[in-house]
């Protein structure tokens, strides 16, 4: 068998496919909740920089594997000022998105047959991975708060335990994981001698101020702590694929082999754009943040119209919300017919758990990074509109 059939296929892909032969008529066009990624183009301060940036041959050159030192000087910067510690230039590594950034860190820490725990629901993207390069994601079931527990995790960790991976705030479910959560779970890798990989992709749009964590700041954290993020959600940058992985430059070292041998380096003009937006768009970017809060209001209120029908809200934050349903009907069938039904496209849970786990059935990820306020609204008109078989006691409602 293949590496890659080892795993299962793309779930993006997958559900648009629900979209063949679905026609959406003009008064009520598709919601499409499925993917977290802006759809406009970059701000036109940053295109007209990068139409600039073309003249210059060195854009159309190879570069460092590591990424532009001055990308990685400016991330450094822009780290130790929000995290409040410093950080160097040699602790940035600029990768060819944030998937990739993962990608390396794992190849940088892990062998065939090693294990690395997720927080269930997780990301897809993370587990397929693993799934592809012989090693094994043991899942982490959330509470009800859909925060993993330290003590959980620490009850997992075997002899081939490498790292503890999460998403804060978090991908699918949209949590943001207090400061106590992130410690306890450093605390526990690090008395592990293993490693905490934080994917920080939506940093920018938390709702709290200032630093989520004190991490950088902590005894241990070259020994411990990873942290991945990506230029593409803040910037707008998603076809340009830039990302980051901020480590040890011992973990750099090994993980600069993985990158060398795959894109032998990021490309330029998503890296000058980068830059750019680092030392321009704080502000642009502050009014983006203030947009995204703004949309995630419109969901706690829309919430409260379809609460009575058996919805429930287990988690809100950057582009995510993750929604319990009511219906009798598993997510995975309801997903598809919802698209036939309501004209909506989200994911279901299942496509965030193992097989078998019968928590994704009863829910959906809402990804409304691409859908304002207004839409928001409309969504949930339809979703208070559906009159589907109900399960248990909602079933006589």
């Amino acid at each position: 068998m293949s590496r890659t059939a080892a795993t299962f296929h793309p779930p993006i892909p997958e559900a648009r496919r629900w979209l063949d032969g679905v026609t959406f008529p003009p008064d009520r066009p598709l919601i499409n909740l499925s993917q977290a990624a802006p759809v406009e183009p970059p701000p036109r301060a940053l295109r007209e920089a990068m139409a600039g940036f073309l003249g210059d041959p060195s854009t159309h050159l190879y570069g460092s594997v590591l990424g532009n030192d001055e990308l990685r000087a400016g991330l450094a910067r822009n780290w130790a000022a929000h995290y409040g510690a410093p950080v160097g230039a040699e602790r940035v590594a600029i990768t060819s998105g944030c998937n990739q950034a993962f990608a390396a860190a794992v190849a940088a820490l892990c062998d065939q047959g090693d294990e690395i725990i997720l927080p269930t629901p997780w990301y897809f993207n993370h587990k397929m991975w693993l799934d592809m390069n012989g090693m094994r994601a043991v899942p982490l079931p959330v509470g009800a708060d859909m925060l993993p527990d330290a003590e959980a995790a620490r009850a997992l960790i075997g002899p081939r335990t490498r790292a503890i991976a999460i998403v804060t705030p978090n991908n699918p479910a949209g949590v943001e994981y207090p400061p106590a959560t992130v410690a306890a779970l450093f605390e526990v890798a690090r008395e592990a001698g293993i490693r905490l990989i934080i994917d920080e992709t939506y940093r920018d749009f938390d709702a709290r101020t200032g630093a989520p964590h004190d991490l950088l700041t902590r005894p241990g954290r070259d020994e411990t702590l990873v942290q991945l993020y990506s230029f593409s959600k803040a910037y707008r940058l998603t076809g340009h694929r830039v990302g980051a992985l901020i480590g040890s430059p011992a973990l750099l070292d090994e993980a600069e082999k993985f990158l060398d041998t795959v894109t032998i380096c990021p490309a330029q003009l998503g890296q000058r754009a980068a830059l750019w937006g680092l030392e321009n768009l704080d502000d642009w970017l502050a009014g983006e943040r203030a947009e995204i809060l703004t949309r995630r209001a419109a969901i706690v209120d829309g919430m409260a119209r379809i609460e009575p029908a058996g919805w429930r809200l287990k988690g809100l934050g950057a582009y995510f919300a993750y929604l319990e349903h009511p219906f009798a009907m598993s997510s995975a069938e309801a997903a598809p017919r919802m698209v036939r039904d309501a004209g909506i496209l989200m994911l279901p849970g299942t496509m965030f758990v193992p097989e078998g786990d019968a928590g994704g059935a009863r829910h959906f990820r809402m990804a409304f990074a691409n859908a304002d306020a207004a839409g928001l609204a409309g969504t949930f008109d339809r979703l208070a509109a559906l009159d589907w078989p109900l399960a248990g006691p909602q079933a006589g409602r």
